[in-house]
């Protein structure tokens, strides 16, 4: 089973797809969606451009994305929020079940503690995909997010029995 990871951002957008058999995880492929434009319309039709293009390639049967958090700055979090949709959005539109993840989660269940930075995550995924070649730090994100869904939907599971 084909799983898309998705690190939300309205700049950058990480994404990753792993494939998943049994317990044993492989990297399919990864990058960053870098939004265009100078409104904010523009910049979420661009990430949704790229994302759907992403989902038709590379044909992903599950997606997760990693819910964010609430800062200070009012604003950006509601801008934050509406790239979230996007990535929502498209997987949604291809027929996919989306899960969603905390970052906390995410990052206990690559890195083994709920408080990880992004080059401990970075090696985390680096360890459990071996010879991955990581497209940044949104990128390793993201297959992050995919590695913590494979982990707790079941997906692993019911490849098992298939």
């Amino acid at each position: 089973m084909r799983v898309l990871g998705i690190d939300p951002g309205l700049r950058n957008l990480g994404w990753g797809v792993i494939e998943v058999q049994g317990s044993r995880l492989r990297h399919v492929a990864n990058g960053v969606c870098r939004s265009g434009g100078d409104t904010l319309a523009a910049r979420l039709l661009s990430l949704f451009d790229q994302l759907s293009v992403i989902c038709r390639t590379f044909a992903p049967e599950a997606a997760a994305v990693e819910q964010t958090f609430v800062n200070k700055d009012g604003a950006a979090t509601l801008k934050l929020g509406q790239a979230r949709g996007i990535a929502l959005l498209v997987p949604a539109q291809f027929g996919l079940e989306v899960g969603e993840y905390a970052p906390n989660t995410v990052k206990k269940t690559v890195v083994g503690v709920g408080h990880a930075d992004k080059v401990q995550i970075a090696h985390m995924v680096r360890m459990q995909l071996p010879g991955v070649e990581l497209a940044g730090p949104d990128a390793a994100d993201a297959l992050a997010v995919a590695i913590c869904h494979a982990r707790h939907s079941g997906v692993s599971r019911l490849k098992v029995r298939a």
